[in-house]
C-alpha cells in the first residue's frame, strides 16, 4: 500500500474509532423506573403491619437452630433438579454474552484451494480476509448491553430460585414434623376412645349402662381409626414432597424431628423503600427493563448505515496457467457501506415491537414490585394474627382438658351420658390440632417473611455444578 493510501487509511480508522466511541443512552435509573412503573403506589415510610427499621433478614436459616434442617437445605441446593436447570441457564446466559461481544472485535477467516494434478492442472492458493464493523451508531454495543442485562436478570432469578428452594425445604420440613405430631394427637385420642369404650362395656355388663352408649363409644373408636389412617397418609405425602425437593426417591422414609423448632425472635422488617432494591426477583425485572431499553436502541441504530473496514491477502500459484505479473502475496484494504433504503417497513416495525416490549418489561417490574410489597405485608400481618391465635388456643386447650376431666368423672358416676363426653373430647381434639397447626404455620410464615424481604441464608451464593464446569 502506498504511503498516501496508508495515511488515508490510518486517518479513516482513527475517525471511525472516535465515532464508535459515542456514548450510548443509559436505561432509566432505579428511582426513575419506580416512578414510571408505580405511579399509583405511595410507598410508606414503614410497613403498615410492623415498624420500619434496618432489616436483619440475612442468615435466616440459622435462626431456627436446627442442624438437620440446615443439612437438608444444603442437600437440596446440590441435588434439586429445578435448581440445576436454573444454574444451567446462568451458564447459557454467560455464553450469550461472549457471542454478543464478538462483533466488537475484528473477524478473520482463512481459506485455501488445491488444484488437481491429474492431467488438467489447476490453481493453488491461500486467502486471508478480515473485517470489522465500525459501530458508529451503537447497534452492536446496544445489542451486547441487552444481552448483558438479560444475563444479569437470569443470575438474579437464579439467586431467587436458591432462596425459594431453601424456603420451600424449610416449610416442607415443618409440615412433615407437624404431620407426625398430628398423628400422635390422633393416636392419643384413639387410645382414650378405646379406654372409654371399655368403660361403656363394663357399665353395660354390670347393669349401670346401656347398649347405646357402647355403640356410640365404638363408633367414636372407628372414627378415630379413620382419622389415624388419614394422618398416616398426610405424613407420607409430606415426607415424599420433602424427598422430591432433595432429589431423593420419594419413599416416605426420611427421618424428621420429633418436635417443631422454637419460634425465632422477632426482627425488624426494614424499610419499604429498600425492598425493591433487595429482592432478587424485583432486581431481575429491573434488569429486563434495561435489556428492553437497549434493544430499542439496537433497533433504532439498525435503521442507519453500516460501515465496515475490510482487509485481505492472497497468494496464488499454478503449474498450468500463466498468471499475469503480480506481487505474491497480494494485500488489499478497503471499506464497505450498506445503507437500508427500503425494507417494506420492517425496520420501523422492529422499533415499534421493541418499544412495546419495553413497556411490557416496565409493567412486569411494577407487578413484581407490588407482589413484593403484598408478600411482606401479608407475612407480617399473618405472623401477628397467628401469635394472637396461639394464645387463644392455649387457653382453649386448657379449658377443654379440664372439661373432659369433669365429663369423664360425671360419666363414671352416671350423671352425664356418652354423648356429652364425646362432645367435650371432640372440642379438645379440635383445639389441640388447631394449636399445633398454628405453631407450624407461624414458622412457615416467618420463612415467608424472610423470603419476601429478600433475605439470604447460610449457604454461599456460588453457582452449583450444573454439568461439567
Amino acid at each position: 500500500m502506498r504511503p498516501r493510501q496508508a495515511a488515508r487509511y490510518a486517518t479513516a480508522t482513527w475517525l471511525a474509532a472516535v465515532l464508535a466511541g459515542c456514548t450510548l443512552k443509559l436505561p432509566p435509573s432505579t428511582g426513575d423506573l419506580q416512578k414510571e412503573a408505580l405511579p399509583n403506589t405511595a410507598v410508606p415510610a414503614a410497613f403498615k403491619s410492623a415498624a420500619g427499621a434496618p432489616a436483619a433478614a440475612d442468615r435466616w436459616l440459622a435462626t431456627f437452630n436446627d442442624p438437620a434442617l440446615s443439612a437438608l437445605v444444603a442437600e437440596a441446593l446440590r441435588y434439586n433438579a429445578d435448581l440445576q436447570a436454573a444454574a444451567a441457564r446462568v451458564e447459557q446466559a454467560a455464553g450469550h454474552v461472549k457471542v454478543a461481544t464478538a462483533p466488537l472485535f475484528p473477524a478473520a477467516n482463512l481459506a485455501g484451494i488445491r488444484g488437481s494434478k491429474s492431467g488438467s492442472g489447476g490453481l493453488d492458493g491461500v486467502f486471508l480476509s478480515a473485517s470489522l464493523e465500525l459501530d458508529i451508531w451503537g447497534r452492536v454495543r446496544y445489542a451486547r448491553r441487552a444481552v448483558v442485562q438479560e444475563s444479569a436478570a437470569i443470575e438474579a432469578e437464579y439467586a431467587y430460585a436458591r432462596q425459594s428452594l431453601a424456603a420451600t425445604v424449610a416449610k416442607s420440613w415443618f409440615v412433615a414434623i407437624e404431620a407426625g405430631l398430628q398423628r400422635a394427637i390422633v393416636q392419643e385420642m384413639l387410645r382414650s376412645s378405646e379406654a372409654l369404650m371399655k368403660i361403656a362395656q363394663e357399665r353395660l355388663r354390670i347393669g349401670s349402662g346401656n347398649e347405646q352408649a357402647v355403640m356410640e363409644a365404638s363408633a367414636s373408636v372407628s372414627s378415630y381409626r379413620d382419622s389415624l389412617r388419614q394422618a398416616d397418609l398426610s405424613r407420607e405425602q409430606a415426607l415424599r414432597a420433602l424427598e422430591l425437593l432433595l432429589g431423593r426417591y420419594p419413599s416416605a422414609e426420611i427421618a424428621v424431628a420429633a418436635q417443631l423448632s422454637p419460634m425465632p425472635p422477632s426482627f425488624p422488617a426494614g424499610l419499604p423503600s429498600e425492598l425493591l432494591e433487595r429482592r432478587p426477583d424485583v432486581v431481575a425485572a429491573e434488569r429486563r427493563v434495561a435489556a428492553a431499553f437497549n434493544r430499542v436502541g439496537e433497533a433504532r441504530a439498525a435503521q442507519l448505515p453500516r460501515i465496515s473496514l475490510t482487509a485481505g491477502g492472497n497468494s496464488i500459484q499454478s503449474d498450468v496457467f500463466l498468471l499475469a505479473a503480480r506481487n505474491n502475496p497480494v494485500w488489499s484494504y478497503g471499506g464497505n457501506l450498506v445503507a437500508p433504503i427500503f425494507q417494506g417497513g420492517a425496520l420501523k416495525a422492529q422499533v415499534e415491537i421493541r418499544s412495546a416490549e419495553q413497556k411490557q418489561a416496565v409493567a412486569e417490574y411494577a407487578r413484581a414490585g407490588q407482589r413484593a410489597f403484598g408478600e411482606v405485608e401479608g407475612a407480617l400481618s399473618a405472623e401477628i394474627a397467628l401469635r394472637e391465635r396461639e394464645a387463644l388456643l392455649d387457653a382453649a386447650v386448657r379449658d377443654n382438658e379440664r372439661a373432659v376431666e369433669i365429663a369423664l368423672a360425671q360419666y363414671r358416676v352416671g350423671s352425664v351420658d356418652m354423648h356429652s363426653v364425646e362432645q367435650r373430647r371432640l372440642a379438645l381434639y379440635a383445639a389441640r390440632t388447631s394449636r399445633l397447626h398454628v405453631r407450624s404455620e407461624q414458622l412457615a410464615q416467618r420463612v415467608n417473611l424472610y423470603l419476601a424481604l429478600g433475605g439470604g441464608f447460610d449457604e454461599p451464593a456460588a453457582l452449583p455444578v450444573a454439568g461439567t464446569r
